[in-house]
């Protein structure tokens, strides 16, 4: 099969099955293997999948579109690829859409602050914004593929989540869903706390400094430096 072709119909798996699993089939197979069979058989599929998309990606041809965007491209990546980490690093903290049973009713009665204040679903738009920043580059096709894939599972499943949490937290999920916004309002970004900016910030120089090492490009400020 051809790198390309493969990694397509690996990122539809990949895609495919997290909305199969975490939707129409959910509930036939929590009944039929309890939460925790249900949890390990969503987690080995994920895997599995993810590790397909991966490999597909790795023996795809790079740089077939030539970095079009040149240096605007690698401005805007580098500096959507920080707001994404707030987002991201945020969100693991009291985020009342993780599956953590027992504790979602509690986190969505937290007050709305940090990334929460900015969107409901800030992992999910972390996602996104990574996945836009490597598709501005319209570096390769391979790349292209991969990062339309992340987007599409990123901002479509944010949308299916509300539907999903509504249906399992009920009356809990509907007063977080509220107060907060699918949408993000960037505004609200810059105040999501100084000691969460300044870990994104150090976690960012650390990841693009490791670009170099697992892509062979230099990525961030250290394109320039």
């Amino acid at each position: 099969m051809d790198p390309l072709v493969s990694l397509i119909a690996a990122s539809i798996a990949f895609v495919g099955t997290h909305f199969a699993l975490s939707h129409p089939l959910r509930e036939p197979l929590v009944t039929a293997l309890g939460d925790k069979g249900f949890m390990l058989l969503y987690t080995l599929v994920a895997l599995a999948t993810f590790y397909w998309m991966v490999s597909a990606f790795g023996q795809s041809p790079a740089g077939d579109l030539g970095g079009a965007t040149g240096e605007i491209g690698w401005i805007l990546a580098s500096v959507l690829t920080l707001p994404a980490l707030v987002l991201f690093i945020g969100s693991l903290w009291k985020n009342p859409a993780l599956p953590a049973p027992g504790a979602e009713v509690a986190a969505s009665a937290r007050p709305v602050t940090g990334v929460f204040a900015v969107t409901r679903h800030p992992m999910m738009w972390g996602f996104a914004l990574w996945a836009i920043a490597h598709i501005v580059l319209w570096w390769d096709w391979r790349t292209v593929i991969l990062a339309s894939a992340i987007l599409f599972l990123a901002l479509v499943g944010a949308h299916m989540q509300d539907r999903k949490k509504r249906v399992l937290m009920g009356d809990a999920w509907a007063k977080w869903q509220a107060r907060t916004n699918y949408w993000p309002r960037w505004g609200k970004l810059p105040g999501a706390g100084l000691v969460l900016w300044a870990l994104a910030i150090v976690l960012w120089l650390v990841l693009t400094y490791g670009h170099i090492q697992a892509a062979g490009i230099p990525a961030g400020i250290w394109r320039w430096v």
